[in-house]
């Protein structure tokens, strides 16, 4: 099996205790370029301050720069956007997603087809860690636990999920907060459905179909390359399928190939279809930017490795005017279109590469800023 490493958190992702376990997973991260994906939250308003904990967190405990990659809603989002994001996820060596709503997540995920952007991270050996709400959205289904918790649903469902555990060879469903005990004298336990309300869902699933429970503060580390699942941190993770429980302790190791005889990833729609078109882009500046001045639907990720580009000055020594040209002619555009925060996102792209735009009665110029 291919490289790459997968770690679900069952809660405390930031928690004194789970430094140890973060710092062991990014130890065997080679040059970590660490994403965080604020989508969990995005519906919520504290973003800024829920990203800058995270931010903050990876610094100072960790010594990691984590950079957060800003997607709340999908409608909200230009296509540019939208291609940007999936750029920078695919250029991560490190992708974390943690609190929130799992349902929220994926009701932005599913159609940005972002299950292929993160399995190719663990393809190219990268480390996909998901935690608490994130870690929910991994299995073949997801529980929408505010839906039932909070809201109140009569006869729960699950709903479909980004099936990642299907990039390990598993085909099974996710519940993190596995052992909560916050009810006191009623049940919380199994990320606060209660045993009643996991039972019923559990039916529910198709035979052979198995649940992965992860107790809180507790990490399941499944290595690609040793074909491993490795559990860490202050409690266990739980395998059930058909009425059989087997449990696994902090410090145990577990061969993939004993639960993958049990529950083997099914064939077909392990994951959500890519939206971006199969015909593989231009990636030099100039035939990115034809492509971009042709338009139609390689136009957005066309623009979104120019900009990316721009951002990171690109491999080795290039040429920059075609690229900046490529850039200005897709910011005249967008303005022309009133798309103006997508023309200040691409002026903002250029600024952050060392390029000075100014807009004139006679046109716009640029000049490359000598440092």
């Amino acid at each position: 099996m291919a490289a790459g490493v997968l770690v679900l958190l069952g809660s405390g992702e930031t928690a004194p205790g789970m430094t140890r376990v973060h710092r062991e997973v990014l130890s065997k991260v080679r040059d970590p370029r660490a994403v965080n994906l604020d989508t969990p939250y995005g519906f919520q308003l504290n973003v800024p301050q829920m990203s800058q904990k995270l931010e903050e967190y990876f610094a100072t405990s960790l010594q990691v720069a984590l950079t957060t990659l800003h997607l709340p809603s999908f409608a909200r989002a230009s296509e540019v956007e939208r291609a940007l994001f999936k750029e920078r996820v695919r250029e991560a060596s490190y992708v974390f997603a943690g609190p929130g709503s799992p349902t929220w997540a994926l009701a932005q995920w599913a159609p940005l087809g972002l299950a292929d952007d993160l399995v190719a991270v663990l393809d190219q050996g990268g480390t996909v860690c998901l935690a608490s709400a994130a870690a929910l959205t991994a299995g073949a289904l997801t529980a929408p636990i505010y839906e039932i918790y909070k809201a109140g649903v009569e006869d729960p469902t699950w709903v479909p999920g980004l099936a990642l555990m299907g990039s390990v060879g598993l085909d099974c469903v996710v519940i993190p907060h596995f052992d909560n005990a916050e009810g006191q004298n009623y049940d919380t336990r199994y990320c606060y459905l209660g045993a009643p309300r996991l039972a019923r869902l559990e039916d529910q699933l198709d035979e052979g179909v198995a649940t992965l429970g992860i107790d809180e503060h507790t990490a399941a580390v499944f290595d690609r390359e040793s074909d491993t699942l490795s559990v860490r941190g202050r409690a266990r993770v739980h395998w059930r399928l058909s009425g059989r429980v087997r449990t696994f302790a902090a410090g145990e190791t577990i061969s993939l190939s004993e639960l993958r005889g049990e529950a083997p990833a099914r064939a077909t729609a392990l994951f959500l279809a890519d939206p971006t078109p199969a015909a593989e882009p231009a990636r030099d500046p100039l035939g990115l930017a034809e492509e971009v001045s042709r338009g139609g639907t390689r136009a957005a990720h066309a623009l979104a490795r120019l900009v990316r580009l721009a951002e990171t000055g690109g491999e080795g020594r290039i040429d920059p005017e075609p690229l900046i040209e490529g850039v200005l002619a897709a910011r005249r555009e967008a303005r022309e279109q009133g798309q103006y925060a997508l023309a200040d996102l691409l002026r903002d792209a250029l600024a952050g590469a060392g390029i000075e735009v100014k807009d004139g009665p006679a046109g716009t110029t640029w000049t490359l800023r000598h440092d």
